[in-house]
């Protein structure tokens, strides 16, 4: 048999489905190949394996009783330690955090309801404030195609599992380009919903027994493939579709938003995005040049914005006026007037998710942090948050793909733009490009530990 855990969660699902597999031999096979990675990757940082094989077994036993099951039963997944699981430390890095007792979080609730098998927590940078997935309780998480690079920040753990081959659907969130990052660094999918379409209860930040939804944060997932985004979408956004009728690139309208003279692009990955483009075009899309904003306006209300919603873990923003976040948020709602328009003429806009390819690790204070391109050239650290903050701050969703590898050997990605609460066209325009143009390229294998 092909290995199992080679297919994306859709064909688990298939074989689990057609007893070519138990839920309990596929939860051994993927808690085998995270303990033959683990020395390498040190991605998980908790488990709950007793209760996991015991629920493995429960969904085999109703399977063979021939009951309905949900679209993820017997799924095995593990979940990022922001977000609250039951029986598991919720840390999100800080020790202080550690031994509270927690309650799933809504979105995994909603994944256990549907049948996943949970049985891992995985690590992420502290409070989830970094590009890098290091904290002092667990360690620094390595990227499986450079174990020397970071697996980035902050679904860093995620990412790595699922770059490795262990799990097939991750959950993931993003406010600084958490999710689209980690993707971007380790050559996988992922979706930045609009924002309000997936709950936030359960995410730690903000602080544990929140109920009001974190300003710019959003849940979404991360996988293999398009149709599995869509799939575990599809469980924890309530009225979303799992699947749409397909779709073709050919008349396919899309800007290309590459040319921005004050964000920063290493040349290796603008050529990547190039090609890249250049296949969208051959498979029929029409590709146009745009420039969607005015960065002067939206870079600094961003950067605001994002200030105040971290407020509890980023004391500069208790300098802030509510004056500067009124201002900021009103610059926010004009580029989101100004932008809409743009996705009445294109289908979704195509861009850079960072600057380079997955960065050495780097764990001196963030002040002193750089990153450097394959030419030399130094950018600053934040500039991270420049590309990824058209769609953070104005609400709108974001899908990152893989664009192939650059000159270092390194997964270089792209993220797809598209109209707020377009969530379901732009994951179909998704599911195209990864059909027509390709998608999920596996990492050379890791060295032995």
């Amino acid at each position: 048999m092909t290995d199992i855990l080679s297919l994306d969660a859709t064909d688990q699902l298939g074989a689990l489905e057609a007893k070519k597999i138990s839920a309990a031999e596929l939860l051994d096979a993927a808690v085998g190949r995270y303990e033959a990675t683990h020395a390498q990757l040190n991605a998980v940082v908790a488990t709950d394996l007793e209760r996991a094989r015991r629920r493995a077994g429960e969904i085999d036993e109703r399977r063979a009783r021939g009951e309905a099951l949900g679209p993820l039963a017997g799924l095995p997944m593990t979940i990022k330690d922001s977000l609250d699981v039951e029986h598991m430390p919720a840390s999100s890095g800080l020790e202080a955090l550690r031994q509270r007792t927690a309650e799933d979080a809504v979105v995994v609730a909603s994944s256990r309801a549907a049948g996943a098998v949970i049985w891992g927590k995985t690590n992420v940078p502290v409070m989830t404030a970094d590009w890098q997935s290091f904290n002092a309780l667990y360690g620094t998480t390595n990227n499986p195609w450079n174990l020397e690079r970071t697996c980035g920040g902050s679904s860093g753990g995620a990412a790595a599992m699922l770059a490795a081959g262990v799990t097939a659907l991750e959950i993931g969130s993003d406010i600084g380009g958490s999710l689209r990052v980690p993707a971007n660094f380790c050559g996988v999918f992922s979706h930045k919903p609009t924002w309000g379409l997936v709950p936030q209860a359960g995410h730690v930040p903000p602080k544990p027994g929140a109920v009001a939804a974190r300003d710019l944060n959003v849940v979404g997932p991360m996988a293999r493939s398009v149709r599995d985004l869509r799939l575990l979408l599809s469980v924890i956004a309530p009225g979303s579709a799992p699947a749409q009728a397909p779709v073709s690139l050919k008349g396919r309208r899309l800007g290309l938003w590459l040319d921005e003279p004050g964000y920063s692009l290493d040349l290796q990955v603008r050529a990547v995005i190039e090609a890249f483009a250049a296949r969208l075009a051959a498979n029929g899309a029409t590709i146009e040049p745009v420039r969607p904003v005015d960065i002067a306006v939206l870079t600094p209300a961003y950067r605001t914005l994002l200030s105040a919603a971290m407020a509890e873990d980023n004391p500069a923003a208790a300098h802030m006026s509510h004056g500067q976040w009124l201002e900021a948020n009103e610059a926010r709602v004009r580029l989101g007037q100004e932008v809409a328009p743009l996705f009445e003429r294109l289908d979704s806009v195509i861009a850079p998710i960072t600057p380079v390819t997955a960065f050495p690790h780097d764990q001196q204070p963030m002040g002193g942090r750089s990153l450097r391109d394959s030419t030399g050239k130094t950018f600053a650290y934040t500039s991270i948050l420049e590309w990824i903050s058209l769609a953070t701050a104005c609400g709108l969703p974001a899908t990152a793909i893989p664009a192939g590898l650059a000159a270092d050997s390194l997964p270089a990605g792209v993220q797809i733009i598209g109209r707020r609460g377009g969530d379901d066209d732009l994951l179909a325009l998704a599911q195209a490009i990864e059909d027509e143009v390709g998608g999920f390229r596996a990492p050379p294998p890791l060295p032995a530990a």
